[in-house]
Order: structure tokens, then C-alpha cells, then sequence
């Protein structure tokens, strides 16, 4: 092949790299107008920038001023830069000048003493972009918090990305003193990885800004809305584990429930804004007076739940250190002080115990703290829970009779 059809090739490439950046770019702007989820912007505005600097370098080719490569090459590492500030942005940080333009900048205060065509200059060039690609990597990595499925290729693809960028410039112009420019193959295997590259992490995009949507609808069909606590779904899917996994070691659970004392009074004189406003004040005092491992719900109209990991003695404690820092809430609605009070009913399982049945005998101590006068912590007898433990053998028993039905079938099966 001669060295003019290999340098057509190479346009080629370079061509394919551009439409693909564009197509790529405007599609994750599309989604941002469509989604409103800012680093879907700052990703297709990095694309954009990027193809437009590959075409801008194709089309001149030769015939560019002397300055122009140099200001090409800089918006390719603001395009990288905005690639590792979509990635912080996605995860709730602030956007960063420093993040997007600081490599720019020291390329180009860098590249003016360096001078064209040195090999430093062009390492230097490589080496920001990788720092870049493991930057966003890291960023990805940091955020702990989410275990998507998405996560690991996330990160793995930025870094190979930086990988395959250093290890020619390594091998060929860092170990060798003469620091002979790269060969046409190398441009052509750096332009074909940056277009997989980059369908690659549009595709991990998408997977990521997916998965994040649908966890977002998990949790809030497990929120409620009005006090930020589990409701009676998400307390029961996360009590459920508690309870495994306190059973396992041997360690009893509590359960407490919570009904708010004359409540339906404080709507009818106040308004259901009234209302919701003390609903929401005794949720702010169940988060801040229990501890974070206790899992802790609003499971209808005025009644509330929490499920802990400790013995009877403990849970009474919290009880009543719940009820009094109700009572002592001092609220005034339109200026007119409201009495606060709270009935908790308290009921502590060992191993093997079912929610169901803990919070069956919950109920019925709330049910006495109610009838005794309110305001007031009351504990599961054992014979409450012993209730509900024969309403289930009786169950099981009367399931265990249940006539078998044989389904004959004429012919051969």
C-alpha cells in the first residue's frame, strides 16, 4: 500500500470518527432536553466539541495556519475535561472550571515552550487525556453509595481507553532517546479505538442513567411522600431482612408502633395542612431520636412503625424517649399552642420470629396504651403474641386437611 492511499485511509477514519462524535453528541443532547438530567449536556456538548476539532483538523489538513493544531488540540482536552465533569455532575457535584479547562490550559502553557512537533509535547498531550479518562473512572468509583450493574464497565472502559492511549507513547517515544514520531498504523489503531471509545461510553451512559431511573421508581414506590419514611411496603421488605439476619446471630428484634393521640381533631380544627405538618414534625423526631440502623416507616393515616435490632428493655427506653420529646415538641398552630401526645405499643420477637406477628402483638399493646389513657408505652404480653402464633398453627393445620385433588385424564399423556 503506498503512503498517499494509507493517508486517504487515515481521512477516512478521521471522518467516520466526526459523524460518529456528531451523531453520538446530538443524540445525548436530545436526551438532555428530553430527560432535563444535566450531565446528558455537559456529555453531548463534549462530543460536539471533540468531533468539530477532528473535522476542523481533516478538512484543513496542510493548509492550516501554524496556530491551529495547537488550538485543535486544546479543544480536544476541554472536550475530555467535560467528559470528567458530566461524571461529577451525574453524581451531584458542582460544575468545575478547573475540571473541564485545567488540562487544556497546561497543555497549552506547556506546548508553547515545548514547541511543535516535540515528542514531550505530544506525551504530555496523551497523558492528560488518560489522567482525564482515569479521573472519570475514579469519579465513577467514588460513588459508593449506588451498586449499579452498569458500575464496573464504567469504570473499566475509561481506563482501558487511557491504557491503550499510553502504552505506544510509552513503548515508543518515552523509552527511546531519539523520540521518533508514531507511524501512520499508530494513528489509525488511536482513531479506531477513540470511535469504539466512544460508542462504548455512550451505550455505559445510557445503561447508567437507565439503571439510576428505574432504582429512583423502586424507591419512591417505597417512600412516602409526605414524610420521607419507608412506607408499609419498604417497611416490610427491609424488616424482613433485619429479622433474617438479627435470627441468624441469635439477637431478638423490636417492634414499636406508633398511633398520634387525638389526631383526627387537630385536622378537623386546623386543616390537613395543620395536619400533615405534625405528621411530618413526629417523623423529623422518630429519624433524629432513634438511631440510623433502626428501620423506621409510616404505615397509614397518623401510624407510624420502627423495627429494632435490640431486646424489650431497649426498645422501651427509645419508646419512651420518642414520647417525650413528642410531648415536649411545643407546637402552636396560628398561634394557638397543640397539646402533642403519642401511643406506642411495644413487641419483641427471638429467632424465627414473623413481622406479621410482631406487629399483630404490637397492635394490641397500642390498643391497651389507647384504652389506659393515651400517652403512654405499653408491651406485648406474652399471651398477645401467643394469640397470633395459634391463629398461624391453626392455619397450617386446617391447610394440612384440605382435601388432595387427582385430575384424571383420558388416554395416554
Amino acid at each position: 500500500m503506498s503512503s498517499h492511499s494509507f493517508t486517504l485511509d487515515i481521512s477516512t477514519l478521521y471522518l467516520v470518527a466526526t459523524l460518529v462524535a456528531a451523531m453520538l453528541g446530538g443524540l445525548l443532547l436530545y436526551f438532555w432536553r428530553q430527560e432535563k438530567i444535566a450531565a446528558l449536556g455537559w456529555w453531548g456538548a463534549a462530543y460536539i466539541v471533540g468531533g468539530a476539532a477532528i473535522a476542523t483538523w481533516t478538512v484543513g489538513g496542510a493548509h492550516l495556519h501554524p496556530a491551529i493544531p495547537m488550538v485543535l488540540t486544546v479543544a480536544g482536552l476541554v472536550a475530555c475535561g467535560m467528559v470528567w465533569n458530566a461524571a461529577r455532575v451525574f453524581h451531584g457535584k458542582r460544575t468545575s472550571p478547573i475540571a473541564f479547562c485545567g488540562g487544556a490550559v497546561l497543555f497549552a502553557l506547556s506546548g508553547l515552550q515545548l514547541g511543535e512537533g516535540s515528542p514531550l509535547r505530544l506525551f504530555l498531550g496523551a497523558g492528560i487525556v488518560a489522567a482525564y479518562a482515569v479521573l472519570t473512572a475514579n469519579e465513577l468509583w467514588s460513588d459508593r453509595r449506588k451498586a449499579y450493574k452498569s458500575r464496573w464497565p464504567a469504570i473499566a472502559v475509561p481506563v482501558l481507553h487511557g491504557l491503550v492511549l499510553m502504552l505506544p507513547m510509552t513503548v515508543g517515544d518515552f523509552l527511546r532517546p531519539e523520540g521518533r514520531e508514531l507511524g501512520q498504523a499508530w494513528i489509525a489503531a488511536f482513531t479506531i479505538e477513540l470511535v469504539l471509545y466512544a460508542v462504548g461510553t455512550v451505550f455505559i451512559i445510557f445503561l447508567i442513567v437507565s439503571e439510576r431511573t428505574v432504582t429512583a421508581h423502586k424507591t419512591a414506590a417505597s417512600i412516602d411522600p409526605l414524610t420521607e419514611l419507608f412506607n408499609r411496603r419498604g417497611f416490610s421488605e427491609l424488616s424482613a431482612r433485619m429479622i433474617e439476619r438479627e435470627g441468624g446471630v441469635g439477637r431478638p428484634v423490636s417492634v414499636l408502633i406508633f398511633d398520634l393521640d387525638h389526631f383526627k381533631s387537630v385536622n378537623d380544627r386546623f386543616g390537613h395542612s395543620a395536619g400533615d405538618e405534625i405528621l411530618k414534625l413526629f417523623a423529623n423526631i422518630l429519624v433524629h431520636t432513634l438511631r440510623i440502623t433502626d428501620i423506621v416507616a409510616r404505615i397509614g393515616g397518623e401510624e407510624f412503625a420502627a423495627l429494632l435490632p435490640c431486646s424489650t428493655d431497649a426498645a422501651i427506653v427509645a419508646a419512651e424517649r420518642i414520647r417525650a420529646a413528642f410531648e415536649c415538641a411545643a407546637v402552636q398552630v396560628d398561634g394557638v399552642p397543640l397539646a402533642t401526645s403519642v401511643s406506642i405499643g411495644v413487641a419483641t420477637g427471638e429467632q424465627g420470629i414473623d413481622l406479621s406477628a410482631l406487629l399483630v402483638a404490637a397492635d394490641a399493646a397500642l390498643y391497651r396504651a389507647k384504652r389506659g389513657g393515651r400517652n403512654r408505652v405499653e408491651v406485648a404480653t406474652e399471651a398477645e403474641q401467643l394469640v397470633d402464633r395459634a391463629r398461624k398453627v391453626a392455619a397450617l393445620q386446617a391447610s394440612s386437611r384440605a382435601p388432595t385433588i387427582v385430575h384424571q385424564f383420558d388416554g395416554a399423556a
